[in-house]
Formats: structure tokens, sequence, C-alpha cells
């Protein structure tokens, strides 16, 4: 086991991350290239979408000007060929595979008169079956790694009926991608390979809360995907034997780390009041 009183970073790391052309995971991606890391974007977006902002090309870019080396994989997550392909392009250009991060996601909100299975295979098809399957493309190197880390973006799982009734497939597949992190978590203890899940309390400014959540409104209420990046970044730093089968809260990582002052992450300025995302019940931690 390693001696945490020696900082760790993420200089010389690989991670490869699924989606990451913009957003949270563009977010994540960043942080870990201003620390010199290799990051491998496993995306769709090779053209300009009309309402979303960058491509995976633009993304590439913004690792390098951050510090980081890039590599962009055009592919889809729900095809096997396009995930085993991503897998050994990444090996081939940086030699090994530290951290695997499931982004990709499909949100919809639909009830279940309203929902058509074709959004709901669309769910599960990119969040669950993508999380294993990038996952478990990613586990050979990961177990060669001296700290290897699965970190899924997915919330802690809540049976709450307020959870359960308003959007069931999408819960389902939400919930879905954290059972993924806890399970390979206990497959992996013995190899040393950490796998947590990771969400935040409040909203975050990204096109899914504009465009599904309230449009402004909602991003009035927001905070920033930094906050997402900063705790993701704890959470890659850690001994991967000490941190694992967690499903964590942004706010509290960053508590734990130190953080007492949350208002740098607002997106409407520090006296915006917050609202708090799906699944979890209050903005900050206690």
């Amino acid at each position: 086991m390693s001696d945490d009183s020696k900082p760790r970073n993420l200089s010389g790391k690989t991670m490869v991350i699924s989606g990451g052309s913009r957003g949270i995971g563009l977010a994540i991606a960043l942080r870990a290239a201003a620390d010199g890391a290799n990051v491998a974007l496993l995306a769709k977006t090779a053209e300009p979408h009309p309402k979303l902002d960058g491509t995976i090309y633009t993304a590439a870019q913004e690792i390098e000007d951050a510090g980081g080396s890039a590599l962009p994989i055009v592919g889809d997550v729900r095809n096997d060929p396009d995930v085993a392909d991503a897998v050994a392009q990444t090996i081939e250009r940086f030699g090994g595979i530290d951290i695997c991060v499931n982004n990709a996601s499909a949100i919809n909100l639909a009830n279940a008169d309203e929902l058509t299975m074709k959004a709901y295979d669309l769910m599960q098809d990119i969040n669950v079956r993508g999380t294993i399957a990038l996952s478990r493309a990613c586990l050979p190197h990961l177990r060669k790694s001296e700290n290897g880390h699965i970190l899924t973006l997915s919330p802690p799982i809540s049976l709450e009926p307020r959870w359960l009734a308003p959007h069931t497939g999408y819960t389902i597949a939400k919930y879905g991608m954290t059972l993924c992190a806890l399970g390979l978590a206990e497959h992996l203890r013995e190899d040393g390979v950490a796998s947590n899940a990771l969400w935040p309390r409040t909203l975050v400014a990204t096109a899914a809360v504009q465009n599904l959540l309230g449009g402004d409104a909602a991003m009035k209420m927001a905070r920033t995907p930094a906050v997402y990046a900063d705790a993701a970044y704890r959470v890659l730093t850690r001994d991967s034997r000490e941190l694992t089968g967690q499903a964590l809260l942004c706010e509290d990582v960053l508590k734990e780390a130190g953080v007492t002052d949350f208002t740098p992450y607002a997106a409407d300025g520090a006296g915006a009041e917050l609202g708090v995302d799906l699944f979890v019940d209050s903005v900050n931690p206690q």
C-alpha cells in the first residue's frame, strides 16, 4: 500500500472516458490534463451539433492546451468493436490504462405511460451496458496499474417513491450504472482496482439541465462542472485499495478534502439559490 503522506497526482496516468466532448466529462478530462495526464476520448461527436457546443476534436485540442495528451476516438459505447478498438488504440498510444471513467449517459424523464421502449432501450444500452462494456474492456490493463480506478457518473441508490415513479426508465438506467460500479468494486477488490460512483448534490450547468431540467432558470440554480471535476480528481488520486465500493456525492468528497466554501462553484454567482439534483435530498453536506 502506498504512503498517502506523499501527494498523488495524475501526471503520466492514462484515462479512458466515454463521452467527454463537452460538459462534465470534458471538465473531468481537463482536470486530469492539468497534471499532464493522457486522455483517450471515446465519443460519437465527430461533427458539430446544431444545439450543442463541441466535438471530440475540439475537446482533444482543449486537453492538449491544458497540458495533457489527447487521443480522440470516434465510436459508440454501445458497439462492442468500437469499445475494443478504443482500448486497443489507447494501449498502442500510451502503453497502459490507469483510469476508466463511465461518463456517457442518455436521459429521458418520461413516465411509464409516455416512455417509448426505444427510448428505454437507448438508456439501458448507453448507461448500463456501456458502463459494463467499457469497464470490462479496460480490466486487464487496470489490473496492471499501480493505482487503477473506475469512476462511474451515477447517483446513490434511494428507494424513495419520489425517485421511482416520475421517470422509472431513467431511474433504472442510472441506478443500474451504480450497481455496476458497486459490483465491480467487489469483483476487483483483491486486485487493488477501485470502483466508485460519483454524483453531485446540486444541479450542474450542462446542456441536459438547460434542455431537460428547466432551461435558464435551472441553469441559474446550478453549480459549474468544476464541482464534479474537482471531486472526481480527489477520488482518482486516492489509494485505490482504500477508497472503493462507494456511491459518493461531489460536495461530500470535497468537504472531506477540506473545502469549506462552495461559492466559487456557483454558476450564477455566490448568492444564487441552488437546485437539488435528482436522487439527492440537500444541496450541501451537513
